[in-house]
This record gives C-alpha cells, structure tokens and sequence, in this order.
C-alpha cells in the first residue's frame, strides 16, 4: 500500500514537470459554444403610418338666426285697367222726333245709328274716383235710319257728316263716382265734356252707367242737346216733314282692354 502511494505520488510530480516544461496551465477543452441562432431577417419596415390626426371636434353652428320677418306688405291696389271701345260691338245714336204734315201730321220717332266708335276708358277699380275717360270719336257720316232720303238730307245738311264726318266729345269732368268698387256692380256717375259737332263746341253732360264683368266694361251714355246749339236748324221741309229741335244721344259701349 505504501509503495503504491509512492508511485502515483511520483507521476503526478513527473506530470508536473513535463506541463511546465511546455509553459503554460493545462486549460480544461472549452465547451464548443452553439452556433449563434441566426436571427429572423428583418421586415422591411412598414412605412410608419401618419399618427391620426384626432379631427378637432365640431364646432356646434350657432343656430340660425332667422332674419326678422318683414312686416306683411299691405295688399297692392289692382293696376288701373285700360279699355278701348270696339267698333262695331258699341253703337252711337241719334233720336228725334219728327211730325209728317203730308200725312196728317203724323207723329214718328227717327232713329239714326252708327257703330264706328272709338275711345278708351281708364278704370281704376281699386279707387273709382281715378277713373279717366279719353277723347271719344264717332262717325257720324255713317248714321244710317229706316231712310235714305232722311240720311242723304242730314249728310248734305244739317251736320253736314260729308264735309265734317267725325263728331268729338272730350271729358273734362267726371262726378258721382263712389269711393269704392266691386266687379260686377254698377257704377253710375255724370260726366261733362267738350262735345265737337261741324265746327262748333259745347258742353255736354252725359248720364253714365257702366260695369265690368268677365274682364269686359259694358254701359251705356245718354245726353240731350239741341241742333241750334250746334248752329243749324232742325229739318224743315215745308208741306212735307218738320224735326224737333231737341236731340237725344246715346252711346252704347263694349270696351276691352
């Protein structure tokens, strides 16, 4: 036993020696290290994404001001309308009373009638007192009655309508008309004129009524004058015929504007 502790005592000092006779520490193998796990390629880097804006939060509008009512306009009145008398639809007359001595004195009436009339009335519904009537002519060259012979005498004589065929009457004035009007109703008032006959004016008053229905003005004229007013002398024709001197005038209108 004591010899074998010798001899393993003496290899390990031989071992000893021979290490430092190579010069260095006898370094126990390293452990082979494993590899390096390779890392995973990188992704390409997604580009970054703009952070989101937080959009501002709404702004509340303020409530709509209403703009202020405008005050309610007050109803406009109706635009005056303008008529104009059709020829042909109105007529003009004369009436006069005649006595025929030839045949026992006879009493007739002789009525002459012409519908070549013209003019134009200005109604203003909404405040009749604003009515206008223009100038009026008729031809009184185209009076025509149950007699030729009596039309043939007054164109030659008398009015003398060959020579002076048109007879004018101009308003001046109108009176009578009320402060309101509706359509439909009746509208009666005086109106006062100069009244042209050959070459001699007068005044002349005529009693008017008149309506307005279905956009048409209708109505009627009347006056009475007397022909030596006019500067001539009724017809006289002596054993045959003998007029009165006074003359009733009418005119009946169709007017539309």
């Amino acid at each position: 036993m004591k010899f074998n502790r010798i001899a393993t005592l003496s290899v390990l000092i031989a071992g000893a020696f021979a290490l430092a006779a190579c010069g260095g520490q006898a370094t126990p193998p390293a452990a082979t290290a494993a590899p390096a796990a390779t890392a995973a390629p990188a992704k390409p880097t997604d580009t970054p994404k703009p952070a989101a804006t937080t959009a501002p939060a709404a702004t509340t509008a303020p409530a709509s001001t209403a703009a202020p009512a405008k005050p309610t306009d007050a109803p406009k009145p109706a635009s005056p309308g303008v008529y104009k008398i059709v020829p042909g639809q109105s007529k003009a007359s004369y009436t006069v009373n005649e006595v025929f001595i030839n045949r026992g004195n006879i009493l007739a009436t002789a009525i002459g009638v012409t519908t070549i009339v013209n003019g134009e009335i200005q109604l203003d519904a909404a405040d009749p007192s604003k009515t206008k009537v223009g100038e009026i002519t008729i031809d009184i060259s185209a009076f025509a009655s149950d007699s030729g012979q009596r039309d043939n005498y007054i164109r030659r004589n008398g009015l003398e309508s060959t020579k002076f065929p048109r007879a004018r009457f101009k308003p001046t004035a109108i009176t009578g008309l009320p402060a309101a009007y509706k359509e439909g109703d009746e509208l009666k008032f005086k109106m006062t004129g100069d009244m042209t006959v050959r070459e001699t004016t007068i005044p002349v008053t005529f009693d008017v009524t008149t309506k307005l229905a279905t956009g048409k003005l209708t109505g009627t004229a009347s006056a009475e004058v007397k022909m030596t007013d006019f500067k001539f002398n009724p017809p006289d024709i002596a054993g045959t015929l003998k007029a009165d001197n006074e003359v009733k005038l009418k005119l009946e209108f169709v007017a539309m504007p």
